[in-house]
């Protein structure tokens, strides 16, 4: 149930002016704020008790920066206070910041106004006695003749101890007259990137069902959709104007792809009529959550009329992944009618709550309000094709829960993901135990196979009766072989998921020599980054985890049962030979630069492997012993002739 559009429409409709006014598309009114001017709100000082420091600017009363006061960027050489938002640059030299207002519409007089170019008037902040510190915008739209017709005030507050960022905007009609005003709000937008690889970042969305379900739509900044709207309209840049989007085609075409902008607008039909919670912006390990705060205790507002995922490129290179990628989200303010100045209804306000902080388990589980719009949808595991989301999260949140209190009285997480592992090996061995016996029965029963399938090489059918009368006969089973390594693979990838989505493993050390935070590759030794020749892979340190994973690789190969020992097709022996030598070298290249939580977990999973193998073989080695001398009654089992049982009697006398 994820899915969720991302794309990017910039509207750019009336140039900014100096000065802290503008024109907007029109001469007959105007918009003034004041001078340029920054405001910082909260403090990345732990001992200060807030969460983040917010960095706010007048230009378009947004949220220029964010940083964390309890997370670092993980610069093994200068770290310093980890940075979840910034602003994305533009192609004309502009750029977009999170929770700007941007365009106020005036309906009666078709004006519209592109506030997130103006200087907003700005205020001191002001602290109260519980310590929260807030921070005040306002701008003013005149007529012509400079008087006031419309005053919006925009106010930030944080609070000590608290994740969220408060957002209250105000709009007054100031006028004699009723007035029709619809505007739209960015969201979040910049989210950093995470994971030093392929952090994906993403968009997504939360709706609540009629039955009061949470459910939840999403998509990465490199979804498919987005390559393929890219190559219907021919771009090139991800950042474009609105006008191009206009002269793609029909009507009907645009309108076609405006929904499909639309977050949500693709919910299984049986959420089609779920309402929305909550928009969010996230990466491997954070999340910026906008939620838009209902009225009168209803469980959901009603005054968002759309909501739009973006996609920037800044750089606007075609496979859009030279790492400057990003996302956000943007909420379109339904149409509001204002009551003449002094009468009732002159004013409306529009809360909106800004989510900044951890995708943690734990915090969104606890905390009443996080559980109840259903944060848990932004943790999100490793993709897999084979089993499905709703197998893989339980698990995976229960290994995560597992871990959390494992490490209560262990102290640390790398000593936790080893003894998980085992645990869980053992926990398997006898599925394990099981495979091996049937692949070690049918590496012996290879050159008979051989022998029947090219007996029998012009008649399918028989040849597979022949197979199976065979392999009856021996006790051996080709879907045993394989049927206990696929039910453990829900465990394992479950198990891979809960580890690279742990937040807790994100600057945890396991040695302090060696491996001092799990989230990132082990460097043994640092040096100055080289790019590796024709390849093109760009290397600053020696890992020794990814090597040691090659040699528990080739191990487990040496130990696993092969066809290759007896089969009489060259083929296939030469096929198995090169996957002796490809595994152990694929697997470390592939994960050179992985998180050392997880490449601890793959080569403490293998050597696992290797130890349980070195067991199951001699199991099976004492075995043939036995039958060889005749110990063991010799069954199908066994690889023996069966014996027929004798008739029972009907009944006894």
């Amino acid at each position: 149930m994820r899915y969720l559009v991302l794309i990017v429409i910039g509207l750019f409709l009336a140039p900014s002016t100096a000065g802290g006014s503008e024109e907007g598309s029109v001469a007959d009114l105007t918009a003034t704020g004041g001078p340029v001017k920054s405001v910082t709100l909260g403090s990345v000082d732990p001992r200060s008790g807030f969460k983040f420091q917010c960095q706010l600017s007048s230009i378009g009363a947004a949220l220029k920066k964010a940083a964390f006061s309890e997370f670092d960027d993980r610069d093994y050489k200068d770290p310093q206070p980890l940075v979840i938002l910034s602003p994305v640059k533009m192609p004309d030299g502009g750029e977009i910041s999170s929770m700007a207002s941007k365009e106020l519409v005036f309906v009666q007089q078709a004006r519209q106004f592109n506030l997130h170019r103006l200087s907003w008037k700005s205020y001191d902040v002001q602290t109260t006695n519980d310590g929260c510190q807030s921070a005040t915008f306002e701008a003013v739209i005149s007529d012509a003749g400079g008087q006031p017709i419309l005053k919006i005030n925009k106010n930030y507050k944080v609070a000590v101890n608290s994740y969220f960022l408060e957002c209250k905007l105000t709009v007054e009609n100031l006028s004699g007259i009723e007035q029709e005003v619809r505007f739209n709000s960015a969201g979040p937008v910049g989210i950093a990137k995470e994971d030093i690889r392929s952090d994906e970042r993403k968009a997504v969305g939360g709706f609540v069902t009629s039955e009061g379900d949470i459910v939840s739509v999403s998509q990465g900044i490199l979804s498919s959709f987005f390559g393929k709207f890219r190559n219907e309209l021919g771009l090139k840049d991800a950042t474009f104007q609105y006008q191009q989007v206009l002269r793609a085609g029909s009507q009907e075409q645009i309108q076609e792809k405006r929904e499909d902008l639309r977050v949500g607008h693709n919910l299984p039909a049986r959420h089609r009529q779920a309402h929305f919670l909550w928009a969010a912006v996230t990466n491997k390990y954070f999340a910026a959550i906008v939620r838009p705060v209902p009225d009168g205790g209803k469980d959901y507002c009603d005054w968002v009329a759309d909501k739009t995922a973006w996609f920037y490129n800044p750089d606007g290179d075609i496979k859009a992944n030279s790492g400057d990628e990003t996302v956000g989200v943007d909420l379109k303010i339904a149409l509001g009618t204002l009551a003449p100045a002094g009468q009732p209804g002159s004013t409306k306000t529009y809360n909106l709550q800004l989510y900044l902080g951890p995708k943690d388990r734990t915090l969104f589980q606890k905390d009443t309000l996080y559980r109840k719009l259903g944060f848990l949808h932004t943790i999100d595991f490793m993709p897999c094709c084979c089993c499905p989301a709703g197998i893989i999260r339980p698990l995976a949140f229960a290994i995560l829960a597992t871990m959390k209190w494992m490490y209560g009285f262990i102290g640390n997480y790398g000593l936790v993901i080893i003894i998980l592992v085992f645990l869980v090996r053992l926990a398997m061995y006898p599925i394990t135990k099981k495979s091996q016996v049937s692949m070690s029965k049918m590496s012996k029963l290879a050159p008979k196979a051989e022998e029947i399938r090219q007996k029998y090489a012009n008649n399918k059918a028989e040849m597979n009766k022949q197979l199976m009368t065979l392999y009856r006969q021996q006790g051996a089973s080709p879907i045993m072989g394989m049927l206990p390594m696929m039910a453990q693979m829900p465990i394992w990838i479950a198990l891979y998921s809960a580890i690279y989505a742990s937040i807790e493993l994100r600057g945890a050390p396991f040695l302090p020599f060696w491996i001092t935070d799990l989230s990132a590759p082990d460097a043994l030794v640092r040096f100055s980054e080289v790019t590796v020749p024709l390849l093109g892979w760009k290397l600053d340190s020696i890992n020794l985890l990814p090597i040691l994973m090659g040699v528990a690789f080739y191990l487990q190969q040496k130990l696993m049962p092969s066809q290759a020992q007896a089969s009489a097709n060259p083929q296939v022996a030469q096929q198995q030979k090169m996957m002796m030598v490809m595994l152990p070298v694929l697997f470390p290249l592939m994960l050179y630069k992985a998180p050392s939580g997880l490449n601890l977990y793959i080569m403490a999973s293998t050597f696992a492997g290797v130890i349980e193998q070195h067991v199951i073989r001699k199991h099976i080695r004492e075995k043939e012993q036995e039958e060889s001398k005749g110990l063991v009654a010799a069954t199908s089992k066994t690889g023996g002739k069966v014996k027929k049982k004798k008739p029972k009697p009907f009944y006894k006398i």
